[in-house]
């Protein structure tokens, strides 16, 4: 077995051919509405993975991603829309002033969502998708006033790369607050944002996906450790700096958040069908 250089870091390779494997990156496209076909099917799958994880509530949060044909907008889910039964065909596009300029037949635009996403997109030219949800795990932990600590191999991945956003302003509705949450994002891949939830970005849509589900997991792990060990009156052991750091070239990557999402995005589309495309 030998490194393989275009795999994620950590993969070997063997010389044995042991039938099909998987992809080596995103795929690319010649053609940008082949891409955004191809995005707004993804798209439709990130919902429904956060659906079955329990991410959404009510009306609340929402994913979006970067649109290839006119970069200046974006496809994000209509507001009151079940996440569980969202279909490409439901997806609308936004652009740069708000407006919904195509898609679905319900086109509501949750205010938030345009506020938050639309300066995060702004600010982060390299990054194509932006997710915002309130999960309970992440919401319990952004009442802490704090940010995460690096106490497990899982966490390395946000080493020196998770802001946190100490400031509640209530809902998201004026552009101001969101360009706030974008400045305190800075050129991390998550943000914690007080009394509110999480925030995660990326170049894929599978490592946004990703790099949430891990936060999310981040926080809950971190909350039951700090309670276990304030009960035996002591602290979590914390990985130093320099362990911290080598892991998060490994597991803190793009590459490696895209590659770490597909197990999840395998399994709904085999639950799914062909549904989520229509």
């Amino acid at each position: 077995m030998s490194p393989t250089a275009d795999a994620p870091t950590g993969v070997f390779e063997s010389s044995a051919s042991s039938g099909s494997t998987p992809p080596r990156g995103p795929p690319t496209f010649k053609d940008p509405l082949e891409e955004r076909d191809y995005l707004k099917a993804r798209l439709a799958l990130a919902f429904r993975i956060f659906a079955k994880l329990g991410y959404d509530e009510g009306v609340a949060g929402h994913i979006t991603v970067r649109d290839p044909v006119d970069p200046t907008s974006f496809w994000v889910n209509p507001f009151g829309v079940a996440w569980p039964l969202l279909r490409a065909s439901d997806l609308i596009r936004v652009d740069h002033n708000g407006r919904i300029v195509e898609g679905g037949s319900v086109r509501f635009l949750n205010q938030a969502a345009f506020m938050i996403h639309s300066a995060v997109h702004e600010a982060r030219p390299e990054i194509n998708c932006v997710a915002h949800s309130h999960s309970i795990h992440g919401r319990a932990f952004a009442t802490l006033g704090r940010t995460l600590d690096i106490i497990t191999q899982d966490s390395c991945a946000f080493y020196n790369d998770v802001a946190h956003y100490d400031s509640f302003g209530g809902v998201v509705l004026a552009a101001e607050e969101g360009r706030n949450i974008a400045k305190a994002l800075g050129q991390r891949k998550a943000a914690i944002l007080s009394n509110h939830g999480l925030l995660t970005c990326g170049q894929t849509i599978e490592s946004c996906v990703f790099w949430f589900t891990s936060l999310e997991k981040c926080c809950q792990v971190q909350l039951l450790a700090d309670a276990a060990a304030a009960g035996r009156g002591g602290e979590t052991v914390k990985i130093a700096d320099e362990e911290a750091e080598f892991t998060y070239k490994t597991v803190g990557s793009e590459k490696a958040g895209w590659f770490s999402a597909l197990p999840a995005f395998a399994v709904m589309e085999h639950e799914c069908g062909v549904d989520y495309k229509m």
